[in-house]
């Protein structure tokens, strides 16, 4: 008996010091682990996804100069801020929420610094509320410049939205619902809001220019979700991906890369500098190509990317198109 228990003592000591023992990963000791870089902290922000903040800035500021000849470009950064803060905490929070709810253990993309458990998931979400403020911030003093007042209920309404996409008991994230938010906040409202502060109108080419974006902002998020599917079906995460399948996902990321296209023919037949718009292709093509052929889940990382600066691409174009003097 002392013998097995010499035995046991000696097994357990041999054992590597920094591996987890058990449970959730985001509960990880952390000194156990190696440090955290600052790389890693950049990573959590997802740079990858930061494009589809500028572009909807892009668009609606392009969209503004048709109610107003005057550059507001105070304005527009203000509103570059706030749509970047957003989106950074968004990628923040989502890290700390799907860490510490165990769903992000076994992804196939880059690690979150949650799930990781090389950094408390309280730092993660106090970095995600940091940006949430700074967004809040900026989106104050837009407010105050513009005496549009209402615009405080709306900046509210992004961010409790921002935070319920994967926070709290019931997040519309796991219900199929991610989609909606990402239309309805990352093109809809962040495209118009751009252009009202600005000019306090809204064109239709401002309308035109929010779906696009809204449509390419969906396309990055299937791309995101059919990557995790297998992923997301074991731990119950139920995106739009997973309800739908992996065939209807491809077909609904086609649509929603084809239709900003035919709506940019649209307006290039009145704004022809948008047929530079058409040069975005280069990157869409490929990542159509990615969606649909891809054997490896991890390829879709690069139709991700492809997507996301492919929108940017789109919207530099229609920006330029809408402030160029039409002949």
């Amino acid at each position: 008996m002392a013998n097995r228990k010499t035995d046991k003592t000696a097994s357990a000591s041999a054992r590597p010091a920094g591996r987890a023992r058990s449970g959730n990963p985001a509960k990880r000791p952390v000194e156990q682990l190696p440090p955290v870089t600052l790389g890693d902290w950049i990573g959590a922000a997802r740079p990858r996804t930061l494009p589809l903040a500028i572009a909807p800035v892009l668009v609606g500021t392009g969209a503004a100069r048709l109610g107003d000849p005057q550059f507001h470009w105070v304005i527009a950064l203000a509103c570059l801020a706030v749509a970047v803060c957003l989106q950074i905490g968004v990628n923040f929070t989502n890290d700390y929420s799907d860490g510490v709810r165990g769903t992000d253990a076994h992804r196939v993309g880059p690690a979150r610094l949650t799930a990781s458990g090389r950094v408390s998931a309280k730092s993660v979400l106090y970095t995600g509320l940091a940006f949430f403020a700074l967004a809040a911030i900026a989106g104050i003093g837009i407010t105050i410049r513009t005496q549009q007042w209402w615009l405080i209920a709306v900046g509210a309404v992004c961010i409790v939205a921002a935070w319920f996409y994967t926070g709290g008991k019931r997040p519309y994230g796991y219900n199929a619902l991610g989609e909606v938010f990402v239309f309805v906040f990352f093109g809809l409202v962040a495209t118009l809001g751009t252009t009202w502060v600005q000019s306090l109108k809204l064109p239709q080419e401002a309308w035109i220019g929010a779906i696009a974006i809204g449509l390419f902002a969906c396309a990055v998020l299937l791309a995101n979700n059919l990557r995790d599917i297998d992923q997301d079906r074991q731990v119950g995460k139920r995106t739009l991906t997973v309800v739908i399948g992996k065939r209807a996902t491809q077909v609904l990321y086609t649509v929603f890369v084809i239709l900003p296209f035919l709506a940019l023919v649209l307006l290039a037949l009145f704004y022809p500098v948008a047929w530079v718009g058409l040069l975005a292709l280069l990157a869409f093509l490929p990542a159509l190509v990615i969606v649909w052929a891809y054997r490896e889940p991890k390829e879709l990382v690069i139709a991700l990317a492809l997507t996301s600066l492919g929108t940017l691409a789109y919207a530099g174009a229609l920006f330029w198109a809408l402030i160029s003097p039409v002949v």
